[in-house]
């Protein structure tokens, strides 16, 4: 099933032409995470957007969020998210709409389960109905709802909104922005004590550690009294959060859960048959079955029991509804643990049975299902055998609800631990013969599974001298790279919330790169002084050191005197020869918006050229000293699209390509800084230089243009200096602006910026700049 991006993308980039330059990128990345079915489902979706009306901001968050989506809950769910936005169109504005789709990936990463998804999108429909004045501030707290909350207690927070503040609309809004004190209190009500999400990997490394093997664990749910933990389709289904009991917490209940259910997968090898079976006997029979899976897996882990022991219950006499339900209590801890007597002499007889003839049928179900029938006639002989409502009220707080014993028969032992992995696009370099002989068609489909790639240009069989890379090919844009974002407002970072793509600097003419060196020729000559005081000098030689290479035969000397006149030596007789090394990586990241295309006052050139100028100088000054660095630069257009060019990278030399590519420099779009410096980071980080430095040269303040707030952006860059400061590497801003100093000092710290008054020094400034910082 072939799925052409060309079938769609006149109808989306007409309904947003910002799309034209990363509509190709966005569907890549959703061809390599998705089957050729989700692709056409994700497309279909992104088709729908564009008849509702609702404005290019929508469709575009639907193309950048969705993949996401689609890798935390299974590509299923695009058809509901669709089908969910196509619902809430004719209720809410196009704005809440994208606000929705916006922070779906982070509802997702928290669920992790298709099923709560669509609990969770339903729920939406039912805040829509009731109270649509409450979604707008309830996503912009979603993050720390998700966070203290499950499906269930959101549920019944929304609930409590919805019905107290039906008519009064400012109350309505506090409450679903977490501002007003009955919000919180029912948060903190509602809030469960470990939550699946926090707990999953642990508990998949806890299984892993016993059994040496997977286990499939999901989320379910438990948003009714009496909900168990279930074993469906081979993956054990666990409550989505759950509170301590018995003095043992949260995270222990989750891990007698699933080494309960793992035990039953494990130790049993066929299932049972139902047939001829009243309700209360197989509820009898599985109390039976689940003391012998657990007998097989204290019998190989001991110290499982007093796991199971501690989470036993201790209900007093009297408390239950049947008094019978008092006696299968007791029938359960002493099967659980040899020697303990429940009173009754016929029932301890079973179990002294079962304890008994354990061991030779351990990995026998009949041995559970011949007890669970003679306890059955037990008290059936006493007239004692409660209803099934009754009988499901034991509380055995770890234990699933059997169903899979007597499914048995239907799970498929060949592909209990089968995984199918996403089959990606694989790109192969091959020569041009190969290519020749075996290739039809020289372009590719956009969901081509393999494209193999020629070292050199093809050219077509009739010489007209054009390649069909400048005929067909597109300039080529990098896979999307998405951070996070602070948003101040509500102290919390907004999960993938930009999007990053490397663009192909447009090549230009090297000769004018040239050019401005030799114009220059007296800056470069004071700059070259710097750099040769820069440049490391050879060896230099420590002396007086305790724990040195080599003895220092002098200060031996004089220690030898010392010590012979009577006098307390000095025992720093060594030393070590040290080769001077700048152990420093440094990311010139400069800010490429419009506001560069404007003319300098008193002056015919733009703020462009004088930086391009600048960057030229600065290659030119560093690549005498040594030092790795690079030169990129970044623009945006919203939070979708920034853009990110490489001019020069850290190990490339200032050659013909590095001056193409600065000569090719262009302005234009906005500032989101913090998603630039985040990138410029990644890339500094993989450097294995013990000093990084992050040099930012702007022009004014971070903006954007789908944000209104002046303070968002400045305090997601501030956020970004902090982050970067966390990992090692120091940020430091060069800014044009003359008026900066109030906010760049709030982004970057005091002494962490310079502003330039005299924007035409800036060729002159930059050099000296980085050779103060450096040193």
């Amino acid at each position: 099933m072939k799925v052409d991006l060309d079938d769609y993308a006149a109808d989306l980039i007409k309904s947003a032409p910002e799309l034209v330059e990363t509509l190709d990128g966005l569907f890549h990345e959703a061809a390599r995470m998705m089957s050729p079915a989700g692709l056409r489902d994700y497309m279909d979706g992104a088709k729908a957007m564009t008849s509702l009306g609702k404005g290019p901001r929508l469709l575009i968050s639907y193309l950048d969020e969705m993949p996401q989506v689609a890798k935390e809950c299974g590509e299923d769910v695009i058809r509901d998210v669709v089908g969910a936005v196509l619902k809430l169109a004719s209720m809410v504005s196009g704005e809440i709409l994208v606000l929705m789709l916006d922070t779906l990936p982070g509802a997702a990463n928290r669920f992790g389960d298709p099923e709560l998804l669509r609990g969770y999108l339903a729920l939406l429909h039912r805040l829509a109905a009731r109270a649509p004045r409450g979604l707008r501030p309830m996503f912009g707290v979603l993050e720390e709802l998700l966070s203290k909350l499950t499906l269930s207690g959101l549920r019944r927070w929304v609930d409590f909104g919805a019905e107290a503040y039906r008519r009064d609309l400012p109350k309505q809004a506090d409450y679903f922005g977490l501002v007003s004190e009955d919000s919180r209190a029912v948060l903190k009500q509602e809030r469960r004590g470990t939550l699946f999400i926090d707990s999953q990997r642990r508990l998949n490394f806890y299984l892993r550690a016993f059994w040496a093997r997977d286990f499939f664990l999901r989320p379910s749910a438990a948003d009714f009294e009496g909900f168990r933990p279930f074993i469906e389709d081979g993956a054990l289904h666990l409550p989505d959060a759950v509170d301590g009991i018995n003095g043992a917490s949260g995270l222990d209940l989750y891990r007698a859960m699933c080494a309960h259910m793992a035990a039953h997968i494990v130790y049993s090898d066929h299932g049972l048959g139902q047939e001829a079976l009243n309700p209360a006997q197989i509820f009898l029979i599985g109390m039976i079955e689940d003391a012998r899976v657990e007998y097989c897996a204290t019998q190989a882990f001991p110290g499982l029991r007093a796991m199971f022991d501690r989470l036993m219950p201790e209900t007093p006499q009297g408390q239950y509804e049947h008094e019978t339900m008092y006696l299968l209590e007791k029938v359960a801890r002493a099967l659980n643990t040899p020697g303990t007597r429940t009173g009754d002499l016929e029932i301890d007889n079973l179990v002294e049975t079962f304890h008994g003839e354990i061991a030779g049928n351990a990995r026998e179900t009949m041995f559970s299902w011949s007890l669970g029938v003679e306890l059955f006639n037990l008290l059936a002989q006493r007239r004692a055998v409660p209803s099934l409502r009754i009988l499901e009220s034991l509380k055995i707080p770890y234990r699933d609800d059997n169903r899979f014993i007597w499914s048995l028969s239907d799970y498929d032992w060949s592909n209990q631990n089968a995984y199918q992995p996403a089959q990606g696009q694989v790109r192969k370099r091959v020569g041009l013969m190969e290519f020749v002989n075996e290739v039809d068609v020289e372009t590719a489909g956009d969901d081509a599974q393999e494209v193999w790639v020629l070292s050199s240009e093809l050219f077509p069989y009739e010489d007209e001298g054009v390649s069909y890379n400048e005929m067909e090919g597109k300039a080529p844009i990098s896979d999307p790279f998405h951070y996070g974002e602070w948003d101040y407002k509500v102290q919390l970072m907004r999960p993938s919330w930009s999007t990053v793509y490397e663009h192909r600097p447009p090549m230009g003419d090297p000769d004018e790169i040239d050019t401005i060196l030799t114009a220059h020729r007296g800056i470069r000559h004071r700059i070259k002084q710097i750099v040769d005081r820069l440049r490391p000098q050879g060896i230099s030689r420590q002396r007086r050191l305790e724990d040195g290479d080599e003895l220092d035969i002098n200060a031996a000397v004089d220690a030898m005197v010392m010590q012979r006149i009577g006098m307390q030596p000095d025992m720093r007789i060594t030393m070590r020869n040290v080769i001077n090394r700048r152990d420093l990586a440094v990311c010139i990241l400069l800010d490429l918006s419009e506001s560069t295309n404007e003319t300098v006052r008193g002056s015919d050139k733009t703020v462009l050229e004088l930086t391009r100028e600048a960057s030229a100088l600065v290659a030119s000054a560093i690549s005498g000293i040594g030092d790795p660095f690079a030169i990129h630069g970044f623009s945006s257009d919203g939070r979708h699209d920034v853009q990110y060019q490489r001019f020069k990278d850290f190990e490339q030399k200032l050659d013909s390509e590095v001056k193409g590519r600065l000569a090719g420099m262009k302005g234009g779009l906005s500032t989101r800084m913090g998603a630039a410096m985040r990138h410029a980071a990644h890339h500094l980080s993989l450097r294995p230089e013990a000093h990084k430095l992050l040099l930012i040269v702007t022009d004014g303040e971070p903006a954007d243009i789908d944000e209104r707030d002046p303070q968002y952006l400045r305090m997601d860059a501030k956020k970004a200096v902090a982050e970067l400061q966390q990992i090692g590497i120091n940020s430091y801003c060069l800014t044009l602006d003359p008026e900066a100093d109030a906010y760049v000092s709030r982004i970057f710290g005091a002494n962490n910026f310079t502003v330039i008054d005299q924007v035409e020094r800036l060729p002159e400034k930059l050099p000296t700049l980085f050779a103060q910082l450096t040193k």
